[in-house]
């Protein structure tokens, strides 16, 4: 396969739809109901929303945030925080995933954080490993519950 060049950019508007359409596919959730979730983070000066371009068509992005309220395994706030990031099957292990996130982490440094943070799945061992060789360190591990009232 002959690698592609990528680009890695913040999202703008032009880039929602395929945004929400990547995210619908790793969050299982209607793309349309997404893009307007994202669409309200362009604006958002506590979030940064990462595009990575091949040949002009979206094939990643990232979604960080800055979080203000207690980070697992942190000490100082805000933390930026990785809330979501996907690359197209046909896009894997070209290094697509560590630049968007080297983007977030360096969105986070210019908000004045010294710290960034993520989570997974607990089943979900493809993201432990990405997180791993990123060199994210595993803070804790926790079951959440619920309860109707």
């Amino acid at each position: 396969m002959e690698e592609k060049p990528y680009f890695i950019e913040k999202a703008g508007v032009s880039e929602l739809s395929a945004v929400a359409a990547l995210a619908g596919r790793m969050w299982e959730h209607p793309a349309a109901e997404l893009e307007a979730e994202f669409a309200a983070l362009l604006n958002d000066p506590d979030a940064g929303l990462f595009t990575a371009k091949a040949m002009g068509e979206t094939v990643a992005f990232a979604q960080c945030q800055l979080r203000r309220d207690y980070v697992e395994g942190c000490s100082t706030s805000p933390v930026g925080y990785l809330e979501g990031i996907f690359v197209d099957e046909a896009h894997r292990k070209q290094g697509v995933a560590a630049a968007l996130l080297r983007a977030c982490e360096a969105w986070a440094k210019e908000k004045g954080c010294t710290e960034f943070a993520s989570d997974c799945e607990l089943d979900n061992t493809d993201s432990l490993r990405f997180h791993e060789s990123l060199g994210f360190t595993e803070a804790d591990r926790i079951v959440c519950f619920t309860k109707k009232l």
